[in-house]
């Protein structure tokens, strides 16, 4: 055998997957994308499937989106914006953008915000779910007005967020890039792209957050840490909030339950003493 014969890409969708997910909507390139192989793969397994091929651009008769969406700001655009800058990926070879999650119910809060009917699929081998959207319109207004592109990690810079909608856009991508740890009172933020980081950093701190930031391999941190910092962080992110992760939220809401249970503590320390008190008068 020769040194360079090409070696076939092992699928990791099955023959069945494919189909279905040809029934849904999603184009040949989608899935091949999806499954490691080629489109022409794909091709051969509806072929072989007997599956009747559908016009190009047949989609777009099928699928319905505001494609206006990330012209107006409001809050959930800025959730979703920002969301979209963490876990977002704009497809170079198509009209097309896409949204990935391991938690499917957040893409489907996003995917009724963008009032889309496209599916939201799997990929069983990562487990994480996709959100593809079919529009050249959207595609182009996140390029043109919000500066990402393709291949995005490395070189995007933070967007003009109005005052008003900075805590929605930053919790959009704290729920894609962020962690927090209630315990050690810390939370972090982390991306590929040192303008975008150090802008996050700027604008946390143009809102009274004291932060750190640290360069690392392949990454840049930002940190916000202590008790007093994390109580307030959490404040201004949920304030008026209408989409989060509930994973994220709940951790902070740990802070609430811990003050509940040190009150009630001190209340009932106060009560004791003051039961001895009138004892041994």
């Amino acid at each position: 055998m020769e040194k360079n014969q090409t070696t076939r890409k092992k699928c990791t969708v099955s023959k069945e997957k494919i189909v279905d997910m040809y029934n849904l909507g999603n184009s040949t390139l989608e899935i091949a994308s999806l499954a490691n192989v080629s489109d022409r793969y794909i091709r051969t397994v509806l072929k072989e499937k007997n599956v009747i091929m559908r016009p190009n651009g047949s989609w777009k008769r099928k699928f319905h989106v505001n494609e206006a969406f990330f012209r107006t700001w409001s809050s959930s655009m800025a959730y979703i914006l920002g969301f979209f800058f963490a876990d977002g990926c704009i497809i170079r070879n198509q009209q097309s953008i896409s949204f990935a999650q391991k938690e499917k119910y957040i893409l489907e809060i996003i995917k009724e915000s963008l009032d889309s009917n496209h599916p939201i699929i799997q990929n069983k081998e990562t487990k994480v779910y996709i959100l593809n959207i079919h529009s050249k319109f959207m595609k182009n207004d996140l390029i043109s007005i919000h500066g990402l592109a393709p291949n995005k990690s490395k070189d995007i810079k933070f967007p003009e967020v109005p005052e008003t909608y900075l805590s929605h856009f930053i919790r959009g991508f704290f729920d894609g890039d962020g962690y927090v740890n209630y315990k050690s009172y810390f939370v972090s933020f982390v991306g590929g792209s040192f303008s975008f980081m150090d802008s996050l950093k700027l604008n946390l701190e143009t809102v009274g957050f004291e932060t750190n930031f640290t360069e690392h391999e392949n990454c840049f941190r930002v940190y916000i840490s202590g008790r007093k910092s994390i109580s307030q962080f959490a404040e201004w992110l949920y304030k008026d909030s209408s989409i989060h992760l509930e994973r994220k939220y709940k951790e902070f809401q740990k802070e609430k339950l811990h003050s509940n249970l040190l009150q009630n503590k001190i209340k009932t320390h106060k009560n004791a003493l003051e039961k001895r008190r009138r004892d041994n008068i």
